[in-house]
């Protein structure tokens, strides 16, 4: 091999020499490894520590994604009656829902009036299972009008709209064929599940339904409520009558349940449990057999005496306020209303030409009672020195004042009357004289205003039961009132602004005259007539203040709260409204007269009553609707003084014609029902007195 030349020598010799690096670099490189060796160190290490010492609990926390909680519905209480017969109870069923986001296509604002063909085939498919229709049917939905889509459709709908993220129960009570279908087609049926509930039961039907109530899903504006405060939003609670007004002791608390499920929605285990605790019972004061015998007896007037088509009854202690019965016709069968109504079924029963069933008449209807409120006119006359016990009056068979005349029913001449023998024969000759004599124009009128109101005419009983009407109690205040509103809503002025113009009255509020309070306003009032408004049980609170002395007692349906073994938690006993203080002189003319009136010759229910075994004090009133055959009024007591079972009963029936004939027979198999233990023959009677 030749030598290299000498340039290149040299080159190589100078590269031998040269330094691989300067100390303060390799201190640096040195650094720089160190780190990098250390951030992989930590990162093996928690890789290390993630898979293998924590791998478990990890496992588990990412678990809880596929955790579900199941709700277990608590069984509301029963409601009993004074016997402890059960008048509603919770009984176990089974209920198919529809989650809307679980659906094939979630729900959306958009698809509720046409849901998409997957979602439609599912509705078809699963009312086919349970036995739905599906046809199309008219659908309100809240914000979005009516809807025509299937019955199932329309409960999913109404259900988004108020909770879109809540299940929808599309149907209740299914058999055990169709729970076993369902739940071994699982995957068949997205967003569909089955869940053991609690349904309600009435055992006797149509038997003081509107008195008990309705119970369903608590509505949205019901959540935010106080009451309500700790409520599932899923959770169905009392809407009316008992079940609304003790809601809070009959519902219970929700149990809970955690199962696991896989990423599919599988069940995958149970996990843990929280059982429910069952709501309490309510023991009422009423009595079952007599509200059967009440309604059996109101639906006979009814059909006795066309073209009556409807009614109520009140049966009461005059002492404390229990009910004892309270009843309205036209009623339903409670048991409607524990699953999903379609629209077609709500209407053919609760539609316009229903008779308005939902309505309890007993309490919250009103309207002019006739002649029974004579009693009350009684009372103001002598208690302001406008009539004496002992002073008479001539009737004619008319009576004239500022040149207008008014007539006894049928032209009858009564002759010369006290207070007892004048209300004894019924005469109005005599009451509209009391009327006249009782009138005030001052704004809240006179001594009849003024007797009535202590009464507790024109204001709430304070039953414990939601949506009491007050009635109403005219006075000159009143009319004034009532002309002002007319006229505002005629000229679409204050608060009928924007609304539609009418002629003098054409609203209806009051007659378009602008007419002052008039003295023939009370002679109306003082027999029961004109503008005055009571309901049934205002007149039975009336008739309970004359049999007991003057005590105005708060009418009460509930008992007493009790465990399920019996153990009474909380009694119910609410004490009078208010005791007033009538001279018991005049209370004993008044009941004088209301006694000769059902058991002597010449009283207006005599025929009905005057063979009745116990001692009734009793007032047939028929009051007059425009355009209406007359109502039917029959107000009646047996005193304290005459019996251990005291009881005052109001019966009306809704062009039930004269009170003896359409009234005072219901009252009688009340009564006779009360104190023999069935009702007797249905004894109608023949005054044709108002």
């Amino acid at each position: 091999m030749s030598p290299l030349p000498e340039d290149k020598q040299l080159r190589f010799v100078k590269q031998e020499d040269r330094s691989p690096m300067s100390p303060q670099l390799a201190r640096r490189v040195a650094i720089v490894g160190t780190m990098t060796l250390a951030i992989f160190a930590i990162l093996f290490f928690r890789l290390w520590f993630l898979q293998v010492l924590s791998g478990n609990q990890y496992a588990t926390a990412a678990s809880v994604n596929y955790v579900r909680n199941l709700e277990i519905a608590a069984p509301r209480g029963e409601i009993l009656d004074s016997n402890g017969q059960i008048l509603a109870k919770s009984q176990r069923a089974y209920a198919v829902k529809i989650s809307p986001p679980s659906l094939p296509v979630p729900l959306t604002d958009k698809t509720l009036a046409h849901p998409p063909q997957p979602d439609a085939a599912l509705y078809d498919h699963l009312a086919g299972v349970v036995g739905l229709p599906t046809k199309r049917e008219k659908c309100p939905v809240d914000g979005h009008g009516v809807l025509h889509i299937s019955q199932i459709a329309c409960e999913v709908d109404q259900g988004y709209v108020q909770l879109p993220y809540a299940e929808a129960t599309v149907a209740t009570d299914i058999t055990s064929q169709q729970l076993w279908y369902l739940s071994e087609r699982q995957r068949s049926f997205p967003g569909v599940s089955v869940e053991q509930i609690y349904q309600r039961s009435y055992p006797f039907k149509d038997i003081a339904s509107q008195l008990l109530g309705i119970v369903s899903r608590i509505t949205p504006s019901e959540v935010k409520q106080r009451y309500f405060a700790g409520v599932s939003q899923n959770d169905s609670v009392g809407q009316s009558g008992l079940e609304a007004s003790y809601d809070r002791y009959l519902r219970g608390v929700d149990g809970a349940e955690k199962v696991k499920v896989d990423a599919l929605g599988n069940f995958d285990g149970f996990l843990t449990k929280t059982l429910p605790t069952a709501g309490d019972n309510l023991k009422l004061t009423l009595n079952e057999q007599l509200q059967a015998v009440g309604q059996q007896s109101l639906q006979e007037s009814i059909d006795s005496n066309y073209p009556a088509n409807g009614g109520a009854f009140v049966a009461m202690s005059p002492v404390n306020g229990q009910i004892y019965a309270m009843g309205s016709l036209p009623t339903y069968d409670a048991n409607v209303f524990t699953k999903p109504v379609p629209t077609s079924e709500y209407n053919s029963l609760f539609g316009p030409n229903s008779g308005d069933p939902q309505v309890n008449r007993a309490y919250q209807s009103a309207g002019p009672t006739g002649s029974t409120f004579k009693s009350i006119t009684a009372t103001a006359a002598l208690e302001s020195g406008a009539w004496t016990v002992g002073e008479t009056f001539d009737d004619t068979g008319q009576f004239c004042i500022s040149g207008q005349c008014r007539h006894n029913a049928g032209n009858a001449v009564d002759g010369s009357l006290d207070l007892e023998s004048a209300i004894q024969v019924s005469s109005d000759d005599f009451f509209y004289n009391l009327g006249a004599l009782t009138n005030s124009p001052a704004p809240n009128g006179g001594a009849l205003q003024k007797w009535a109101h202590l009464y507790g005419i024109g204001r709430k009983t304070g039953i414990d039961l939601p949506d009491e009407n007050g009635g109403t109690l005219p006075d000159a205040s009143w009319r004034s009132q009532r002309n002002q509103l007319e006229a505002q809503c005629d000229s679409a002025t204050g608060p009928f602004k924007g609304k539609a113009k009418h002629p003098p009255g054409g609203c209806g509020i009051a007659d378009g005259t602008d007419r002052p309070w008039s003295i023939g306003d009370n002679e109306s009032l003082a027999v029961g007539q004109g503008d005055v408004q009571v309901t049934p049980l205002q007149l039975a609170v009336v008739y309970s203040t004359i049999a007991n002395g003057g005590t105005v007692v708060t009418p009460h349906i509930g008992a007493d709260v009790q465990n399920a073994d019996g153990t009474v938690l909380r009694s119910f006993n609410p004490p009078p409204q208010r005791h007033i203080n009538i001279d018991p002189t005049y209370l004993d003319t008044i009941r004088a007269g209301l006694r000769a009136a059902a058991s002597q010759p010449g009283g207006t229910s005599a025929d009905v009553f005057q063979n009745f075994p116990e001692q009734v004090y009793g007032k047939t009133g028929t009051a007059q609707y425009t355009g209406q055959q007359d109502y039917a009024w029959y107000a009646c007591f047996v005193p304290p003084s005459a019996t251990t079972k005291p009881i005052v009963v109001v019966v009306t029936v809704e062009q039930g014609g004269f009170g003896a004939v359409g009234a005072a027979p219901v009252a009688r198999q009340i009564l006779s029902q009360w104190f023999f233990g069935n009702k007797g023959p249905y004894t109608a009677g023949s005054s044709q007195t108002l």
